[in-house]
């Protein structure tokens, strides 16, 4: 229906408007849309009273729904457009493509060149070890090449140059698996697969060649070491004879001939003196050991005229006279006593045999008989690589000597067998009738060495012994 007073579209849109505007959310779109207060009931008219104390303001009605065309569905320049950005992604994305194997073909170009560099490089490397090996093979005395430090007969040298060798070969083999996948995926020419190829068959070359060097190397110094093995126990033989020609010239014009003329002598009693020889033991099963002693302990007991120790036993071998006891064999730190007697300061020959069958033992006296046991440290064995001292006890190995057990005196003819002498044999050593050396140890000069004061004299037992 018309409004009433006469309106006007104008006015009443207008009107509408500020309705709109004054009132919430929810009611303006209703009220622009049906021209509606709301629920509070129909509108008041112009010139009607007011339903409540707080009238709403008039809000004018419409007479006709105004409506607003839609576009169809049909294609339009938007999608056209789309269509292009598609295209334009894909075409960068080409290019990006293109643009990172274009990368990846100057990297692998790169490396390339990097392993042509490497391989030049080994071909300078193994040029100079062509040209140094004849050089160090020509020189007969130790040379030194860039690739060792050792002189070339050394065995360090043959084993750096063969891992040398098999260093550079798998070098080579991964530089060559690797060439081929990187000229099929770079602009390299065509001609660099074949540069691996003939630098191969170049270091199969050399490679032949220098294993045939180490091998004459190898060669030559097994045949150095024979020699020089050689040599040098002829040089022992030539140093031996040379030490017996010094000895004899020290000794000058009255030196002794017999190699046993010789005595040795401590005259006081400490525990520094003694003489030491200076001759390994084999391990024995028997023995026969002989001496001649005179004693000057003025009767306090002989003590130690010798003994052998080896590691962990320091009594395997002693012969001991302590105090007024009498005279005492050990071995291996089992105790036999012997008839034996020193007191008259005299010269005396002494002989002592023993086996380990059974512990038999036997103790001879100026060629006679004094006593003999059994059961002395039976089926024992003496030990080898010991140290033999004449004059102290040993109570570690090699020292630790106690002055109440050392020997105040002289020790000539000190002679040790691997067997036991028979009666006869002791009596011609007694009588100088019959002298004999020991197999396993003689008494030779060269053999026994002083210390501590002790002296070494020219002497002659059997003329000297009826002497003071």
């Amino acid at each position: 229906r018309a409004l009433p007073g006469g309106a006007d579209n104008a006015s009443a849109a207008s009107a509408a408007s500020a309705a709109a505007a004054a009132s919430p959310g929810p009611q303006r779109s209703l009220s622009a849309l049906h021209g509606a207060g709301g629920s509070a009931g129909p509108p008041a008219l112009p010139g009607a009273p007011a339903a409540s104390a707080h009238p709403l303001p008039p809000v004018p009605l419409f007479s006709r729904f105004l409506c607003t065309p839609l576009a169809a569905a049909c294609p339009s320049g938007a999608e056209q457009g789309d269509a292009a950005a598609g295209e334009r992604e894909e075409l960068l994305l080409l290019q990006s493509t293109a643009e990172q194997l274009r990368q990846t073909a100057l990297q692998q170009e790169a490396r390339i060149r990097a392993d042509q560099d490497t391989i030049r490089e080994l071909t300078g490397k193994l040029g100079r070890c062509e040209s140094g090996l004849p050089r160090g093979l020509q020189d007969a005395g130790p040379r030194r090449d860039a690739m060792a430090d050792g002189p070339w007969d050394s065995p360090a040298l043959i084993l750096e140059l063969e891992d040398a060798v098999r260093a550079l070969r798998d070098r080579l083999d991964r530089i060559e698996q690797e060439l081929p996948a990187h000229v099929n995926f770079s602009a390299a020419p065509a001609p660099v697969p074949a540069v691996p190829t003939a630098l191969h068959s170049k270091m199969d070359e050399l490679e032949g060649q220098l294993l045939a060097k180490v091998l004459a190397l190898e060669k030559e110094r097994v045949a150095l070491s024979h020699n020089s093995q050689r040599q040098r126990q002829e040089v022992e033989k030539e140093l031996d004879a040379l030490q017996d020609r010094v000895a004899g010239l020290e000794h000058g014009s009255s030196a002794y001939s017999p190699p046993d003329a010789f005595k040795i002598s401590i005259p006081i009693r400490n525990n520094y003196m003694y003489a030491r020889v200076r001759k390994a033991l084999p391990e024995l099963y028997a023995f026969t050991v002989c001496m001649w002693l005179r004693s000057r302990s003025g009767g306090s007991g002989q003590g130690t005229p010798f003994s052998y120790s080896v590691p962990g036993q320091a009594n395997e071998i002693v012969l001991l006279e302590a105090g007024h006891d009498p005279m005492e064999l050990l071995i291996n730190d089992k105790v036999a006593q012997l008839p034996l007697s020193l007191k008259d300061n005299g010269w005396h020959h002494i002989c002592i045999a023993w086996t380990t069958r059974d512990g038999l033992w036997s103790a001879y006296q100026d060629g006679e008989l004094q006593g003999s046991g059994e059961n002395l440290a039976a089926w024992h064995p003496i030990k080898p690589h010991g140290i033999l001292i004449l004059g102290q006890e040993q109570d570690t190995l090699g020292g630790r000597f106690d002055a109440t057990q050392a020997f105040v005196g002289d020790i000539a003819q000190f002679n040790l067998w691997d067997h036991a002498l028979t009666p006869a044999q002791v009596l011609g050593i007694a009588n100088c009738t019959g002298p004999l050396l020991g197999n396993v140890l003689p008494w030779e000069d060269k053999l026994v060495e002083a210390f501590g004061g002790a002296k070494k004299t020219t002497f002659d037992v059997c003329k000297g012994r009826a002497k003071a």
